[in-house]
């Protein structure tokens, strides 16, 4: 399946900004063909990042630089995590027609707990993409231990 082979990219690409001292979050584009468009790491750690340079935000920011609406509502985002409120904004409003998550949010938060560095929202992105005009399909959650893996010991759960 496809699918999987782009979500085991987005889950190196979590695993890279991890080895860079980055949040473990990794994020694929793909166009309406198949074709890689864009990949993205985590850059939400500062100082070098910001808190909004979420993997799924900076792909979308470099993708809407390249594609059209309507090429944007053909692409699918496959991303090591799920989405949070804040990436399921970008997602809708750059226009991504489709998106495809590995860890859950309530995955997520086994791992995070309280941890400061990532307070999480308990806000399923189906539940945001709902709330819009534009549909978007949702996928998920697929490959969940392996998505974990990337996680485990990085976050200091209080």
């Amino acid at each position: 399946m496809q699918d999987l082979s782009f979500l085991r990219r987005a889950i190196e690409l979590a695993g890279e900004a991890r080895e860079d001292g980055r949040h473990p979050f990794g994020a694929v584009i793909v166009d309406g063909h198949g074709e890689t468009v864009v990949e993205a790491r985590n850059n939400a750690v500062r100082p070098k990042g910001n808190p909004t340079q979420h993997a799924e935000t900076v792909a979308c920011n470099q993708a809407a630089s390249l594609l059209s609406e309507a090429e944007l509502a053909r692409c699918t985002l496959y991303t090591s995590t799920e989405p949070c409120a804040m990436c399921a904004g970008a997602i809708y409003w750059i226009g991504i027609g489709r998106v495809v998550y590995a860890l859950s949010e309530v995955g997520l938060l086994h791992f995070t707990g309280a941890d400061e560095k990532n307070p999480c929202l308990n806000l399923p992105c189906r539940e945001v993409f709902a709330r819009g005009q534009k549909p978007i399909k949702v996928e998920g959650p697929f490959l969940e231990e392996e998505a974990a893996k990337v996680h485990e010991g990085f976050w200091t759960c209080a």
